[in-house]
C-alpha cells in the first residue's frame, strides 16, 4: 500500500527530474554542424548553415538540413523510428537508426566541459 510519504518522495523525484530536464534543455547550445557516422566510423561532416538534402549510407537514409536544423525525412528501416525522431539543432542531440548502423550527431558550440557527474 502507498502512503503519504511515498507519494511525497515521488512527486519530488519527479519534481527534481522535470528541473533538471529544463535546465539542460535552456543551456544547450545550438550546434554548428552534424557528425554522420556509419558503423561507428565517420562518413561525414556538414555544416547546420548549409541547406540541402543529403543521401547517406548509400541512399538507405535521407537527411535534411534547413534553418540550423537537420532531420531524417526517409529510412529502409521497417519501424523508421529514425524519422520519427525529428529535427535536432542543440549540440549533443543524436538521431540513429539502428537497422541502417546509423548515427547523426550534432556538434559544435560550446564543446568545453563544465561539470562531470
Amino acid at each position: 500500500m502507498i502512503k503519504k510519504r511515498d507519494l511525497i518522495l515521488i512527486g519530488g523525484i519527479l519534481l527534481a527530474a522535470l528541473v533538471m530536464l529544463i535546465a539542460v534543455r535552456w543551456t544547450a547550445e545550438a550546434g554548428a554542424s552534424v557528425i554522420v557516422r556509419v558503423d561507428g566510423q565517420i562518413t561525414e561532416e556538414i555544416s547546420l548553415n548549409k541547406t540541402g538534402v543529403y543521401s547517406l549510407n548509400g541512399g538507405t537514409n535521407i537527411l535534411h538540413i534547413e534553418g540550423g536544423e537537420a532531420w531524417l525525412s526517409e529510412a529502409d528501416c521497417p519501424d523508421k523510428l529514425c524519422v520519427h525522431q525529428g529535427k535536432i539543432h542543440r549540440t549533443g542531440e543524436v538521431i540513429t537508426c539502428l537497422p541502417n548502423k546509423l548515427t547523426v550527431t550534432v556538434t559544435g558550440g560550446d564543446d568545453s566541459v563544465d561539470l562531470i557527474i
